[in-house]
């Protein structure tokens, strides 16, 4: 080869070698960005743990005095303070010296404490004023306001409920009316302990392993709090024999070198020929006497918390008369289709008042316990959904007879807080009524026992969260929306405003560049019915940008997406997900419960619906009107009830939905506990759960799906995923899976960690970047090892 040939060569070497070197350092078009660690750190800021500490002066929570007089604590940029209000002099000041109890304390207990930092969140006034007392980690303390002296007092447990060893651990203790007595569990019968001596006695004697008292340990619950409720003379407690020595157990097992330790506890599903049943009775507690109610057994769960809310220890569903005589309660079936109304006395004798029957499901409102026994004048105040929407009624208790409707229209009653007998007004809580108003906003309303004069004491637009004082005549309303901060206002009990005790300051988060969600409005699946939700946009949105969108998703039905339609400056990591780059929604979808009966029902009996159509649906009319949505990347996530969904939605619309995280979901609810299943999709009869299972639609799957479950979770019990799983493998499908191991419900420790793991799924499939590598989350406590 001459020399003009090899020049030639070396120069064209050279040229090619340049256009690949340049070539390899210019990633493709279609190539994905990198996300940065600094790109997760400015996402982690909207993280409650973040934004929370920001917001101050926020909720008035009072505790309430005999006299009306209340306390609250109020966090502050410096720190925090206590405040006493008198509602009739309309005064609001500080409850004491913080000062001088912080100097007295750091004295006595020999540590350092300043006014602005008090070690404690709750204290009790003496009944002169003089006095207040606190717990500080073990210890108990009593502060003389006026001596400005604190001492260390003996009792810790003297006037509040405490923990007691029982047979499963710790459980809580219930105080009597006149706070001389508290009730608790020890080896699986009723005590008491006088709280003035700390002399204990045993009221019960029989209670054995599976069929204790007051227990309150079957399926997801799985607890060791005692379920009772004292009568108004605290003499006698009403409660009851939990019996599941027949029922089947549910199995766990821990992760750990050498032999696993297994869990077991009972736990009955769907189908199961026994289920935990409680035998009612009266305990006479001055004589350890236990009246045994002459009834056949109840259902288990109708007695506690019916699925969405119990009121502390208290029987979820009784009533005493206000002179202890007799005990009014409820008796559900077990598909919850029939309802009857009780009332037994001390002789264990017991008469049905009124029955009411659903063709799905029988519910109560929104706290399960919207009815009252007026012994006084022999009538019932009556919750019933009868005519589509949850009013109330007033019934004759003797005859059974109906009287009258008292609240009706196309709104609904959620919550009674009061009933004024001797004046006969109801006050309560209801939604839907305000024209031009969110359905879901609360407001607190009075309506006589005749249906007349119907008022609204809080007009406001916004949720309503009400306390009332002990006598009725004064409550607390704390009222926003999910893109307004609250504002607190003391009012008289006709409505009229006392004064503003708080409105929240919410700068300091607005100057680090937070935004509220956005309330969204969408008609559902029928073209017709407004539906709620709320979306979440990166604070940096550029319009001409296309955005992925991701679902948020609980669809209940005893519970919603959104839940609370109060403000509050994080909803999980809705915010911080949409600041990686997304479009983040959460719908309301039909079937979910603060609405009509009809809209409640809308797939009783076909769970695997899960309000997905609505969901689609919304999303679909969402893009139609923000182009910056970009409907061919759709993601969907959520836990539990959501967890569900997001498989269900991954196999049912495998074309719609790219990407989904699916977190320690109910995905064959015959795996679940017995009373949610059955309430919601009726009995189990031949195969009417068998297609509302996820596992039997697996092979559908075309998205990327991650699974997640914690091995430990004696709520949604793992073996619920693995189903999923397994058909997955059977359908030779590609997925991910992520056991957290020895991890309950809510996965504790390693919430943060699934919660990254999340935004690196939706990251690298979704927005088709890659994310930083073991980034990791650093909330408040939590410090980079030494």
């Amino acid at each position: 080869m001459n020399r003009a040939k090899l020049s030639r060569l070396a120069i064209f070497s050279v040229t090619l070698l340049t256009t690949i070197t340049a070539a390899a350092q210019q990633p493709a078009a279609d190539a994905p960005r990198a996300l940065t660690a600094a790109d997760y750190a400015r996402a982690e800021k909207f993280m409650g743990y973040n934004t929370t500490p920001l917001v101050f002066r926020s909720g008035v929570r009072p505790t309430w005095m005999p006299d009306d007089r209340f306390w609250y604590r109020v966090t502050t940029a410096d720190g925090s303070e206590f405040l006493l209000v008198d509602p009739a002099k309309g005064t609001r000041e500080p409850a004491f010296d913080h000062a001088k109890v912080a100097a007295a304390l750091s004295a006595a207990a020999k540590a350092t404490y300043d006014a602005h930092h008090l070690p404690f969140t709750q204290f009790d006034f003496s009944s002169d004023g003089r006095t207040i007392s606190f717990s500080v980690r073990q210890s108990r303390w009593k502060c003389d306001l006026q001596t400005d002296q604190c001492v260390a007092e003996p009792d810790a447990g003297a006037g509040a409920p405490r923990g007691r060893a029982g047979a499963a651990g710790a459980a809580i203790e219930s105080l009597s009316p006149d706070k001389k007595r508290a009730a608790f569990i020890r080896d699986f019968n009723l005590w008491v302990r006088d709280v003035a001596t700390g002399k204990e006695t045993q009221l019960t004697t029989d209670g054995v392993k599976d069929f204790g008292y007051a227990t309150d340990n079957a399926g997801w619950i799985h607890s060791d709090r005692a379920i009772l409720l004292w009568s108004p003379d605290s003499k006698k407690i009403a409660t009851f024999q939990q019996d599941q020595r027949k029922v089947r157990e549910m199995y766990l097992v821990d992760t750990k070198v050498g032999h696993p330790t297994l869990q077991a506890w009972k736990y009955p599903l769907p189908g199961d020929a026994v289920v935990a049943m409680i035998e009612r009775v009266i305990i006479d507690a001055d004589q350890a006497k236990v009246i045994r109610l002459k009834m056949p057994p109840d259902q288990h769960r109708s007695s506690v918390c019916d699925n969405i809310a119990c009121r502390g220890t208290e029987l979820a569903d009784a009533e005493w008369s206000p002179d202890s005589s007799e005990v009014a309660f409820l008796s559900s079936s077990r598909d919850h289709k029939v309802v009857q109304l009780r009332i037994a006395d001390m002789t264990g004798a017991v008469r049905d008042v009124l029955e009411e029957k659903a063709a799905t499901q029988f519910e109560s409102g929104d706290n399960q316990a919207n009815w009252r026994y007026l012994a006084g004048s022999h009538e019932v105040i009556w919750f019933s959904e009868r005519d589509n929407w949850g009013h109330l009624y007033l019934y004759d208790s003797a005859t059974g007879k109906l009287k009258n409707q008292i609240t009706k229209g196309d709104w609904a009653v959620t919550d009674v807080l009061r009933v004024d007998a001797k004046n006969r007004l109801i006050y309560f809580l209801g939604v839907g009524r305000e024209a031009g108003r969110n359905p879901y906003f609360k407001h607190l309303y009075r309506i006589g026992f005749d249906g007349a004069n119907l008022s609204l004491l809080t007009s406001d637009d916004g949720n309503h969260e009400v306390t009332l004082s002990p006598s009725g005549r004064f409550f607390v309303d704390n009222y926003s929306k999910p893109d307004v901060a609250p504002v607190a206002v003391l009012r008289h009990q006709d409505g009229k405003a006392i004064t503003t005790l708080e409105q929240t300051d919410i700068s300091k988060l607005m100057a680090t560049g937070w935004q509220p969600p956005a309330p969204i409005t969408i008609k559902a699946r029928d073209g017709k019915t407004d539906l709620y939700g709320l979306m979440f946009k990166p604070t940096n949105l550029e319009p001409n940008q296309k955005y992925p969108i991701v679902n948020h998703i609980y669809p209940g039905p005893q519970g919603g997406s959104v839940g609370n339609w109060s403000f509050v400056a994080a909803r999980g990591d809705c915010q911080a997900l949409a600041e990686l780059g997304f479009i983040v929604v959460e719908i309301e979808g039909m079937g979910n419960p603060l609405r009509s009966k009809s809209f409640h029902d809308a797939y009783f009996g076909n769970m695997g619906d899960n309000t997905l159509p609505d969901q689609v649906s919304g999303m679909k009319q969402l893009a139609e009107k923000y182009s910056w949505i970009d409907l061919g990347r759709v993601g969907i996530y959520g836990h539990s009830g959501g967890g569900y969904a997001t498989a269900d939605a991954m196999f049912r619309y495998p074309d719609f939905f790219k990407v989904g995280i699916s977190e320690s979901g109910n995905h064959d609810n015959r795996e679940y506990e017995d009373d949610w299943g059955e309430r919601y999709q009726g009995l189990l009869s031949g195969t009417n759960y068998d297609d509302q299972a996820n596992q039997s639609l697996a092979k559908n799957l075309k998205g990327h799906l991650l699974l997640a479950h914690g091995t430990m979770d004696d709520n949604v019990p793992p073996n619920n995923t693995l189903l999923v799983v397994d058909a997955l493998i059977k359908a030779n499908k590609d997925f991910d899976l992520l056991m957290l191991p020895n991890q309950r419900h809510g996965y504790g420790s390693a919430g943060n960690y699934m919660t990254r793991r999340r935004w690196d799924y939706f990251v690298r499939y979704l927005l088709g970047a890659e994310p930083p590598s073991n980034y990791q989350m650093r909330p408040p406590d939590v410090r980079p090892a030494p």
